[in-house]
């Protein structure tokens, strides 16, 4: 598990380091034996070296990954100027956040129809040790599983719901439920090299080139089934208030016959595509 390491100030150490190293000049350059001055200017250069190689500069939203011999002695999250122990390895690690947009990714949905579909994830490191020692490497790691993941849950659902009329979530609809599905399984799958998924959203979803024609004239065909629909219930409804009313103001008395022919003639001027041409009739009603 990452363990957190508080090291001390790097001011007093960077301080002795420059100080040794004036030091080891003043006495190299002024001292009266040669023997002792060299071996003093010697000490003092690899005193400055050794406290100069246990500096480390932390910037903002930055860990360090620090390791002995290759153990792991903890994690530095602080930022500033540090000093550690010279001996131990350090990496740095990001912490910040990152964007990864996958590529469209052609898979087949829960019907079978081929769709693309692909998605921006925003992701973190979120625990050092994971990522550093966990996984080989985990830019590739997570870009590899968010492909699967993105897989996973297009073969999961279908693209609509004009094949399967009882699905509750679909790809096109599913909306916060979708992305909250796949935020779940990314941060299940790359919990392992210590990766934090914030967000993920589908950033592209449609049918694939070969079905896209012919999925868009079954769409358009719905979408017209459905405003003919609308339109004959509204037909229907105003015959039977054309009707009503004729009937109640007793305007005029029509027998079955003429009630037939009114609802049918109004049938045709509602719900025709185009503007009715009415024949005026200037003779009786029976002509």
């Amino acid at each position: 598990m990452e363990k957190i390491r508080r090291p001390i100030s790097g001011y007093l150490a960077l301080l002795l380091a420059i100080g040794s190293m004036i030091a080891a000049v003043l006495i190299i350059a002024n001292g009266s034996d040669e023997g002792i001055k060299v071996f003093s200017g010697i000490l003092l250069l690899l005193a400055a070296a050794f406290l100069f190689k246990g500096l480390v500069v932390i910037q903002p939203n930055f860990s360090v990954v620090l390791t002995f011999f290759g153990k792991y002695v903890g994690t530095i999250k602080e930022n500033g100027l540090l000093f550690v122990n010279p001996l131990f390895s350090k990496a740095k690690y990001s912490l910040r956040m990152n964007n990864l947009e996958s590529t469209r990714l052609k898979v087949n949905d829960k019907m079978g129809n081929p769709i693309e579909i692909a998605a921006v994830i925003v992701w973190q490191v979120n625990d050092t040790y994971k990522a550093a020692f966990e996984v080989d490497d985990y830019f590739n790691y997570v870009k590899i599983q968010s492909e699967a993941a993105i897989r996973h849950l297009a073969v999961s659902f279908a693209y609509d719901n004009m094949e399967d009329a009882t699905a509750e979530i679909t790809l096109r609809e599913g909306g916060e439920k979708v992305t909250a599905m796949l935020v779940e399984e990314l941060n299940e799958r790359v919990g392992a090299a210590g990766i934090r998924i914030a967000e993920a959203r589908i950033s592209h979803l449609a049918y694939a080139p070969e079905i896209a024609g012919a999925m868009l004239q079954r769409q358009q065909a719905s979408a017209i089934v459905a405003a003919r629909t609308k339109i004959v219930e509204g037909a229907v409804g105003m015959v039977e208030l054309a009707l009503e009313a004729l009937s109640k103001k007793e305007i005029v008395h029509l027998d079955e016959d003429k009630k037939a022919a009114m609802v049918s003639n109004l049938m045709v001027v509602l719900c025709g595509e185009r503007g009715a041409t009415p024949i005026l009739n200037t003779g009786t009603l029976y002509q």
